[in-house]
């Protein structure tokens, strides 16, 4: 599975800023104002060829009676039930507060492998101070600037080595991997269920934590894949953390070990924010996807009910829309087999390649019916295009100045790509490279 790390600490010591530099970019606001973080950050980074998730949380709190602050504390939780590894980041200017010891008695009991990282060590005279957070019994202390990286290495080199190793499953089997991802309550078990023609999957009501995947080989009807469902069952009792993020956080780890992405919509609640969360980890992730919109028989409908439901969809997918939209009851049964057959049409389409000749006359016509435009006086002229041995849609063209393309004219070329090979469900980079 993949690895996932979680940044905690009390509010403003400096977290966001540090995950903005594991990621290699400014993703998450960073401000003076203690709070800024509310919802999670995820973001992929990588430390010695070794890649894994970073997760930022929000500063935890306690006694508050501020409600987003109730909610940063349960996903504080939640952040570090999950996580194979914890960055606990403190801050070298105030010593060790009340929210500091709570925050370690919490990863003390977790069990869980932590870094403790003394942050804002932005000069030699601040080394003096760290040594007041041993007092915090979590071990050696890494000394880190989130804003200058300084210190960072030496505290990479100790967490890939703390990462857990792959599990075998990864390497069992070389057949298309496909996961099956969405909100909880979507149907995502039901729909597993049906096609399996077993009840395999516990399904219920209440919105599961199950933390490992399950996987399962399906091999029916001319297909033959490893199904991965991402839903499980908690006890009512248990169920009082934000499930919405807990639904993020485990998709991340199976959407990152998978081919294709079956994301379950529920006809009745239509494409909501934390739907496109999810497509945004996929499409980022460069994997397939199909969008099932699960219980449309419960939807009242007429002959345009389907084209009007899937161009709303496909417009808050926007820009990238090239996807197969499936309607389907787990329940009826309806066009069960319809949604994996199209997942493993993605699948195809993911793995297509396009031959280099082939590409190269069909972009000179592309140039030939619409120039780069001239950017600063500056004249473009492309010369030759590839197809890059990815395990994606990925291409490479080169030309005298990439610097000036402008993103209307990737668009465009990434559209007739799209109209003359069949991508469909599959996100494409193309990059524009000095000839």
């Amino acid at each position: 599975m993949s690895n996932i790390v979680a940044i905690v600490g009390r509010p403003n010591v400096g977290k966001s800023t540090f995950f903005n530099r594991l990621i290699g970019q400014r993703q998450a606001i960073v401000d003076e104002i203690a709070g800024v973080t509310r919802d999670r950050q995820y973001g992929r980074s990588e430390w010695n060829g070794v890649p894994f998730s970073v997760i930022d949380t929000g500063g935890y709190v306690t006694n508050s009676e501020d409600i987003f602050e109730e909610e940063i504390r349960k996903q504080v939780h939640l952040a570090i039930n999950e996580a194979d590894v914890i960055i606990f980041l403190v801050d070298v200017h105030s010593d060790i507060t009340d929210l500091d010891e709570s925050v370690a008695r919490i990863l003390r009991k977790a069990g869980k492998p932590v870094l403790l990282a003394v942050n804002k060590v932005d000069a030699p005279a601040h080394m003096a101070d760290i040594h007041v957070f041993h007092a915090l019994g979590l071990g050696e202390i890494y000394p880190i600037s989130g804003m200058t990286g300084s210190g960072s290495g030496e505290l990479l080199d100790e967490l890939v080595k703390l990462l857990p190793e792959k599990t075998a499953v990864e390497e069992e089997v070389d057949v298309p991997r496909i996961t099956v991802a969405g909100r909880p309550n979507v149907g995502k078990s039901s729909l597993l269920n049906a096609l399996l023609g077993i009840d395999k999957l516990i399904v219920t009501p209440v919105a599961g934590t199950t933390r490992d995947s399950i996987y399962t080989r399906y091999n029916k009807f001319g297909m033959d894949f490893l199904l991965v469902d991402t839903a499980g069952l908690r006890k009512k009792a248990k169920v009082e953390e934000d499930i919405e993020f807990y639904s993020v956080m485990r998709s991340v780890r199976a959407i990152e070990n998978t081919d294709v992405c079956i994301l379950m919509l529920d006809a009745q609640q239509g494409f909501e924010a934390q739907d496109m969360n999810i497509f945004r980890i996929i499409i980022g992730n460069n994997k397939g996807v199909v969008i099932a919109v699960n219980k449309w028989d419960l939807v009242e409908k007429d002959n345009s009910s389907t084209k009007e439901y899937t161009q709303k969809v496909l417009e808050k997918m926007a820009p990238f829309n090239d996807v197969p939209v499936v309607f389907t009851s787990a329940l009826t049964k309806q066009r069960v087999l319809k949604v994996m057959e199209k997942a493993m049409e993605v699948y195809q389409n993911r793995t297509r390649k396009v031959k280099t000749h082939e590409l190269n006359e069909y972009i000179q016509e592309l140039i030939e019916a619409y120039q780069p435009p001239a950017y600063k006086g500056k004249y473009i002229r492309i010369k030759y295009a590839t197809q890059l041995p990815m395990n994606y849609p990925c291409f490479a063209i080169f030309c005298n100045l990439p610097q000036y393309i402008r993103d209307p004219y990737k668009r465009y070329i990434e559209n007739k790509i799209r109209e003359k090979w069949n991508f469909e469900g599959c996100p494409m980079t193309i990059f524009f490279r000095q000839k």
